[in-house]
């Protein structure tokens, strides 16, 4: 009862703050009414975030967690490995499957509950076969957040749990919380599993039989989803994530403290309403003729058709333009890009050399890189080609 009445204080002291640091001309009119006290609506395929209510604040993600303990144990372990239940996974809170110590699962059926009806008991088991340990797990898992590239992302609990350890609270911030997302869909056993609307197992023994039923409701409430989590507790509130594909389109939206109870339900809300504002305002739009870059000078280079000219020249080019690049974009946005080369080398310059890049950004975030080569080969000036240069001027003066 406490943590529920501490949970309505924060959520009150977070919608204060929310209103005082986000001003009706700061955000587009039809995501003004946002619950969550931190919200994101990221580009699946860029992992580029398109709006953000608080988007980078660290806080408590609750059962949102699960996701990064799903992709580990998929990455990590077979379905087929045989999991026994130990005394500490076996005494998890609420929510739980109700396994016991002692008892053997296939880790496969545990990451369907983990997933499904997101069981505490389960994720701990999955942890301590997958780690070693709830902290070998946990450190795993922060590893695999700097990886994927969270900035702002610590693991302490398997389960989303609360809790702290040395590195700090267990916690996340929006924007992570959706980049984590949007490496999991990349994964089709992931997407796979958290699709699956119902799923059957027991134990090794086949004394004990158990049939779940997904959880994420927006399943039944949006076409094109292709995953989602949702998570609660006390200090959190109701947070959730999820990924979503129309129009060729994966839009992933994350949700922190989006409510306490009796407030279960606004987080279906807000996430419609982000996903209906990244379908409406964002288009496709193709990348473009990718510029002529010309030609940079070679010191000390002999010319390429061995002429009598001073400086020699070669063209570069990028490496690579096979592929059909495409941006997720508003109508107001403009790519800007940056070519980045010197503008003279140095002889001998073989054909194919890497001189450089060509880069695209949108805003701050760099979206494509290509390598910029020479397309032609020159030579280093050598005594021969010096005598031959200056006869030849000599000669050709005289005639």
């Amino acid at each position: 009862m406490k943590k529920v009445f501490f949970g309505l204080l924060l959520a009150a002291v977070w919608a204060f703050c929310g209103t005082a640091v986000y001003g009706a001309s700061e955000v587009p009119e039809e995501l003004q009414q946002l619950y969550a006290r931190s919200a994101v609506l990221m580009d699946g395929d860029t992992s580029r975030v398109l709006f953000e209510k608080e988007g980078y604040q660290f806080l408590p993600m609750a059962s949102t967690t699960k996701v990064m303990t799903c992709i580990l144990a998929v990455e990590n372990a077979s379905g087929k490995d045989v999991v026994q239940v130990s005394a500490y996974a076996a005494s998890m809170p609420d929510v739980q499957l109700n396994i016991r110590q002692g008892e053997e699962y296939y880790l496969k059926d545990l990451v369907y509950s983990l997933m499904l009806q997101s069981h505490n008991d389960s994720a701990v088991a999955i942890a301590e076969h997958v780690g070693g340990s709830v902290e070998g797990f946990a450190k795993m898992m922060n590893e695999k957040a700097l990886e994927i590239g969270c900035e702002n992302t610590h693991f302490v609990t398997p389960n989303g749990l609360d809790a702290s350890d040395g590195g700090g609270p267990h916690g996340t911030t929006a924007a992570d919380l959706a980049r984590i997302m949007c490496y999991a869909i990349k994964n089709q056993a992931f997407l796979r599993i958290t699709q699956t609307r119902d799923y059957s197992f027991s134990d090794l023994e086949g004394k004990r039989h158990y049939t779940l039923h997904n959880a994420n409701a927006l399943l039944d409430m949006m076409d094109g989803v292709l995953s989602g989590k949702t998570g609660f507790t006390g200090a959190a509130g109701y947070c959730y994530v999820c990924a979503v594909q129309q129009e060729e389109k994966t839009l992933v939206v994350a949700l922190l403290a989006c409510g306490w109870p009796s407030h279960k339900s606004y987080k279906w809300s807000d996430t419609r309403k982000l996903i209906g504002y990244g379908l409406r305002h964002y288009q496709y739009r193709d990348m473009g003729k990718i510029p002529q870059l010309g030609a940079v000078t070679v010191e000390n280079g002999i010319p390429a058709d061995r002429g009598w000219a001073d400086t020699a020249y070669v063209n570069v080019q990028v490496a690579d333009t096979r592929e059909n690049f495409r941006v997720l974009m508003r109508e107001d946005e403009q790519l800007r890009v940056e070519k980045n080369y010197s503008a003279s080398l140095q002889a001998p310059v073989k054909k194919g050399t890497k001189v450089g890049s060509l880069s695209y950004y949108l805003g701050d975030m760099k979206l494509k890189e290509y390598s910029v080569v020479t397309a032609g080969t020159i030579e280093k000036a050598d005594y021969a080609w010096c005598c031959e240069r200056v006869f030849g001027k000599y000669f050709h003066g005289a005639v």
